[in-house]
């Protein structure tokens, strides 16, 4: 049973553009199906206006979420923004 829900919402550096960020990028969407699929991803959003997403995240310890956000493609790529939620 995962004990920690966190919305973490990520916006792409722009500086950072890339061909290999772009890559990255297209990746996204197929590492969030993955995690969905294994219920560690509830709900994922895009931001309208912006670059990035919001993600709700049901892990089981901060320790699992800081390796989750390292593994996602854009992670060296993006800002993110981590809340727990209650």
């Amino acid at each position: 049973m995962n004990v920690a829900k966190f919305l973490v919402m990520w916006t792409l550096e722009q500086s950072l553009l890339s061909a290999q960020m772009a890559k990255a990028v297209g990746r996204m969407p197929e590492y969030g199906e993955k995690l969905a699929a294994e219920g560690k991803v509830l709900a994922r959003y895009h931001i309208v206006g912006g670059h990035g997403g919001a993600w709700i995240y049901d892990v089981d310890s901060n320790e699992e979420l800081d390796t989750l956000l390292a593994k996602a493609p854009v992670f060296n790529f993006a800002r993110y923004d981590v809340r727990a939620l209650a």
